[in-house]
């Protein structure tokens, strides 16, 4: 009893003492964390990520009134690129036919400096070539032209306003209200003296060989337009601004010259006609000037 006894009161010491060690290493050690997963819808996940979103990105500043007016303008500028595009090409293409034009055929070293716009000019043929002028064959042509205030011709402004008055019809002041293209030369021209009173000068604008004798009426009652036949002429070019004394000694020079030439002679109503090449701005020594006067073949 004894032997059984003592055996049980072991057997319940161990016992005791597994139960002490267990719970002392359970008070010792912490205890797993179980952690709950939640559905989360879809459209919770993207409203989380939107209100995420705009609490961390910066508020936009408003647009001051400046930058609005700025932001307009750079919007119609854009708007109107294609138009001013074209605009600029066109004077692009009309102002280089100033700034590049084209060399006649040049007698010497005076001639080979002038140069003239590459616009619709008069059509002609030289039949020959003399000794400081050429006699040329013209085709008929039109001219608008008007009557010079002023007892001279290249008083600067006579020739301004004449000008003008030309310049309005062919760019738009006639009966259709045309806009015309520019030609060369301008022709400056004394007329006959009628009766006691003196010659007046006139200038004239070439008209566009396209348009024939269908030209627009001028609402300019000053402005005549008609129609040159064609004639023989002799001509001289030069160089340098017009003047009337320049006009004057080259008219005599050329009339000497031609007492000498054994084909032609000057005829006996012809006047001086001067033509000029060039715009206001063109340097002297490259523009090109003429004049001209009405021949006709010598009796055999």
């Amino acid at each position: 009893m004894a032997r059984i006894f003592r055996q049980s009161s072991w057997k319940q010491a161990i016992e005791s003492n597994r139960t002490k060690t267990k719970d002392m290493l359970l008070s010792n050690c912490t205890p797993p964390v179980l952690t709950m997963i939640r559905y989360t819808s879809p459209s919770k996940i993207k409203s989380m990520a939107t209100d995420r979103t705009t609490a961390t990105s910066p508020q936009r500043r408003p647009m001051s009134a400046f930058e609005a007016r700025v932001s307009l303008v750079l919007a119609l500028a854009s708007q109107a690129s294609y138009q001013s595009q074209r605009l600029l090409f066109d004077l692009a293409n009309e102002t280089t036919k100033y700034l590049f034009p084209k060399r006649s055929g040049s007698r010497d070293l005076e001639e080979a400096l002038m140069a003239v716009p590459d616009l619709e000019t008069l059509k002609y043929k030289v039949s020959s070539r003399k000794e400081g002028y050429e006699i040329r064959e013209l085709e008929p042509y039109f001219v608008a032209e008007t009557t010079m205030p002023g007892e001279t011709g290249f008083d600067f402004y006579g020739a301004s306003q004449s000008f003008n008055v030309l310049a309005e019809y062919l760019f738009g002041k006639n009966t259709m209200k045309e806009k015309m293209e520019m030609t060369t030369p301008v022709i400056t021209r004394k007329t006959q003296p009628v009766m006691t009173k003196e010659g007046k000068w006139r200038m004239s604008f070439v008209m566009p060989s396209k348009y024939g004798a269908n030209l627009p009426l001028p609402k300019d009652p000053t402005v005549r337009v008609e129609e040159v036949p064609g004639r023989v002429v002799a001509v001289v070019a030069f160089s340098g601004f017009v003047t009337d004394e320049e006009v004057k000694q080259r008219e005599l020079k050329l009339r000497d010259a031609l007492k000498k030439d054994p084909e032609f002679r000057v005829q006996d109503s012809a006047s001086v006609e001067v033509a000029q090449y060039n715009p206001p701005f063109t340097l002297p020594f490259t523009r090109r000037n003429e004049i001209a006067l009405e021949v006709e073949r010598k009796e055999e």
